[in-house]
Parts: structure tokens; sequence; C-alpha cells
């Protein structure tokens, strides 16, 4: 949650600097002009003034909200060194000096066992008896003692490192963070855009005097729903107060972290109306690659031809490359005749590379192809095509996509179960996807060539 606030205040932060900018641009001419600002220009003055004031507000909120959790986080720190101390204390122990001698009854000693037992039990031999005692305290010293209950185990109390637990694997948003993102604006359910449909026309004219080309433009709208992604938790009263950890702390953080599988899920794969993911978008380049045998080779030509219908039809160059990690663990271990790796493990080695690799890792940036910047997401599916086995390729001109997300809100409510001593965490958000804008933006490589690779 920390982390994500973080990535949040960044964002704002970003943001409020472009907001500056348009504010100062406002005064650039009257200032150059010596004058006062027009109608329009103070209108849109006090505009931008009013979102920077908002926006100011928002920064505000998020710094006040990490420093909460970073207080909470020293508070569980120092509370975890007290506990360690105070176990380390209770581990100490008086040293004891151990002396080895020598068993009572060994093989080939002077004491007889059933010599001692005979003048123990006929004669009342004292030094008989206490050698027979010392033996047996011996024999019970030696016995195999273990930590299974009922043979002393519940001496042996389990430590739970609850510190130090094992939080729930789960992939970040690599998608939703690569695409154009906006705070979303309030008091609404949609948000609408305006596009020309058809435009105008040129044409060289006839001869003098006659009539230039005259087309009439057309317009039409794409509009993004405004799409809730929340999660719930019921726990009792009882863990809260009295649990050594904050678990309030951990399950809203876990939701946070599903929030965060779910937005980018939505994003990718969405196919709802007004809300299409990038697979979903009505008109983006369909590159079909079906082969019962793929190769390394033929993916890279799919790719290619991906980004060229963005040239062709967007007429502005893509940026990104997304597609499944083992996806790219496919191309990473693909090798020419010579057994040399395709994409090479350092940039600018020499020789047959179809890409090269940056960082060794699970979600996030991984290299580069065909000279775009390759994303590996795990939220990518790959239970597609017929066989419910193939991933896709997605290739994006991600700027024309625009993903606007609200503020998270993570809320804990006691009154909702009073009467059950229960507690409520909720976590929730707001979010819109502008994923229609320029379909010729997106190209997706699918088929039979993209099931799960053999290795």
């Amino acid at each position: 949650m920390l982390a994500y606030l973080r990535t949040q205040l960044d964002t704002a932060l970003e943001a409020r600097a472009a907001l500056k900018t348009e504010l100062d641009n406002v005064l650039t001419a009257p200032t150059a002009e010596k004058r006062e600002l027009t109608d329009t220009e103070a209108q849109t003055f006090n505009e931008k003034r009013e979102a920077l004031k908002a926006k100011d507000t928002e920064i505000e909120e998020f710094r006040t909200r990490i420093a909460d959790l970073e207080e909470d986080e020293k508070r569980e720190q120092r509370a975890a060194q007290v506990l360690a101390e105070h176990r380390q204390a209770g581990e100490r122990r008086e040293r004891v000096t151990v002396v080895s001698e020598p068993e009572t009854y060994r093989k080939g000693g002077q004491q007889s066992y059933f010599r001692d037992l005979f003048r123990a039990q006929q004669r009342g031999d004292h030094e008989a008896i206490e050698r027979l005692r010392h033996n047996d305290r011996e024999v019970v010293e030696k016995r195999a003692l273990t930590t299974t209950d009922g043979g002393v185990g519940e001496f042996v109390p389990p430590l739970w490192m609850v510190e130090d637990y094992v939080r729930l694997a789960r992939a970040g948003r690599v998608v939703a963070d690569q695409v154009a993102s906006q705070p979303l604006p309030g008091g609404t359910d949609s948000i609408n855009l305006p596009r020309l449909a058809t435009g105008t026309s040129t044409a060289e004219q006839a001869t003098q005097n006659t009539a230039v080309s005259n087309t009439d433009a057309t317009s039409n709208s794409v509009t993004a729903s405004v799409a809730t992604i929340a999660g719930q938790q019921v726990v009792s009263q009882q863990l809260l107060e009295q649990s050594p950890i904050n678990m309030d702390a951990i399950l809203l953080g876990d939701l946070a972290a599903d929030y965060a599988v779910r937005l980018d899920t939505f994003v990718i794969s969405n196919n709802a109306a007004s809300k299409r993911g990038l697979l979903n978008v009505t008109g983006l380049n369909a590159i079909t690659y079906t082969d019962a045998t793929p190769t390394v080779g033929e993916a890279y030509a799919k790719v290619g031809d991906g980004i060229q219908q963005i040239h062709t039809g967007r007429f502005m160059p893509p940026d990104k490359i997304f597609m499944h990690p083992r996806r790219w663990a496919w191309l990473t271990v693909s090798v020419d005749t010579a057994g040399r790796p395709l994409v090479v493990p350092v940039a600018q080695m020499p020789q047959n590379a179809i890409a090269s690799m940056g960082d060794v890792i699970s979600e996030g940036f991984v290299g580069t192809m065909q000279g775009l910047p390759v994303y590996v997401d795990p939220n990518i599916p790959t239970n597609l095509g017929a066989g419910t086995n193939e991933d896709r390729i997605i290739i994006a001109r991600s700027s024309d996509v625009i993903l606007f997300e609200g503020t998270p809100r993570a809320e804990a409510f006691r009154e909702t179960y009073a009467d059950q001593l229960s507690v409520l965490l909720r976590f929730y958000n707001y979010a819109a996807l502008h994923s229609e804008r320029y379909p010729k933006s997106l190209s997706v490589v699918s088929g039979t060539g993209l099931i799960a690779p053999t290795f």
C-alpha cells in the first residue's frame, strides 16, 4: 500500500507540474505585451488555478496518508525490535560444565549390575543402592526424547514469526502503468470524447475559377464508462485486537495488491462495451500466426507485421511491446543452427540478435525487440484460442490509450457488523479506459503459433 501511494504521489506531482506549466503559459502573452488578461485568458487562468489548488489538496492528502503509514511501519519495527530483544533475553541460560565420566556398569568394568541388584535387595548394601540409582540417572539421560507431543514435546512450543509472514504472491500492473494515465474526473459515470469519423478533402483544381474540392466532415464519439473495482473482508474484532500485528493493514494491503491485478486485467482483456481492454478493441490490427510447430523466426516476422500495420494505419510509430513472461522466455532460449542465442544476454553482443535482454525480472521491462522496449506481464491471458493454451503479443502506441484512475479508498467499518462483533474492511476505486480512440494504434498477434512453448 505504501509503495502504491508513493507511485500515486509521483503521478500527482507530475500532473501538478504540467498544470503549473499550463498556468504560466496563459500569462506568457499578456506579460510580453504588457497588458491585462482578456476575458477568455482570465477564465482559462482561473480554471487552471483552481485545478492547481485541487491538485495541491490531493498531493497533501497523499503526503498525509504516506506519513501515517510510514509512522505505522516505524512503530511495527520498534515493536519487532523489542520483541526480538525480549526473546533473546528469555533464551539466555546459565553455562553448565559437562564432565564426561565412565558408565557405572560399562563393559569390562569392576561393577556388576546383577550383583549390586542382589546386594541391594538382600543385604541393603548402601553402596550398591547408590550405584543402581546412578545407573538409573544415566539411562534416563541417554534416552532419546523427542519433540513429539506426549514425549515431552509440549515443552517445545512452536514459534510464530508473525512479523515475517508470507505474503500472497500476486502479479503487478505492468500494462496499466505503461499506457497514458490521467486522474479520473469526479461527478460522472462516463467520459466521452468527440471524434472525426470522416474528414475534409483537398484536390487539384481542374482549371482556374472552377469549384475546389468540398467534402463535409462527419463526427461521432467514443465513450469510456467508469468501472468500480472493489473488494471486502469481514474479520472478527478479536482478531484485530488480540493479534500482535495489525491484521487490518495486512488484509487491506492484500486487497490493494489484488486491485492492481484486477485493474491490469481490466486494461488488458476486459470485453464490455465502452470498457474494452487492449485485446478486444474493435478494429485493431489482428495478426494471425497459425503454426503447429512455431519458430522464433516466424514470431519475429509477425511482430514486424504488427509494427508496420501501426505505421500504415495510424501514421505514427508504436512505442511498446507487451507479452507474457513465458513468451519472452521462449525467445531467450532460442538458438541458431550453431547453438548461439538469438536473444543475447548482454546488449551490444555481436551476431544473430533478434532481441537483446535487459534485467532478468518476472514483470516489467526486460529488453528490446525491433527497436521497441519489451514488457512482460503475467496478467496477459494464457488460456485463449480453441485449445485454451494460447497467449498474445500486443504491440501498441501506448500514448493513444488513456487510463483514467481515481484515488483508491481503504476503509474499515465497525458499525456494520456491530451485532456480531465484526469489522468490515473495504477497498475500492474507480477507473475508465479509453482504448478505442485510435484502434489502429494496436496490433495483437494471436493464433496457434502462440500455444504454450516447450523448453
